[in-house]
């Protein structure tokens, strides 16, 4: 019975905070990153009239890196923080549209 007093050693997350499966994913985390800042900085300037562009950009850039981290994350921590930064972002390009859009004001 000797085997019942031996403790099992913790597996060790090597890489990331949100690899669970215990391997490490630079391109995830990366499109993560970028998502969440885009989304920070989307939210933050949705409120300025006049910083509509940037806005849009960063919302519509944002969308895109978190559907491609979506589509290629591996475990459930690294898919729910990008789904904040996409709700982030999808609100960003949405206020960034209704205030006059990706090319507003350059063609009139």
């Amino acid at each position: 019975m000797a085997q019942t007093t031996r403790s099992q050693p913790r597996p060790t997350i090597h890489g990331s905070l949100f690899a669970t499966d215990h391997r490490p994913h630079p391109k995830v985390n990366a499109l993560l990153g970028i998502t969440l800042v885009l989304g920070v900085v989307a939210l933050a300037t949705a409120g300025f009239h006049h910083l509509h562009l940037l806005t849009s950009w960063a919302g519509l850039i944002g969308v895109i890196t978190g559907g491609v981290g979506q589509f290629i994350s591996a475990t459930t921590r690294e898919r729910f923080g990008l789904i904040v930064g996409l709700g982030a972002c999808a609100l960003g390009l949405l206020l960034g549209m209704s205030h006059g859009g990706l090319f507003g004001g350059i063609g009139s």
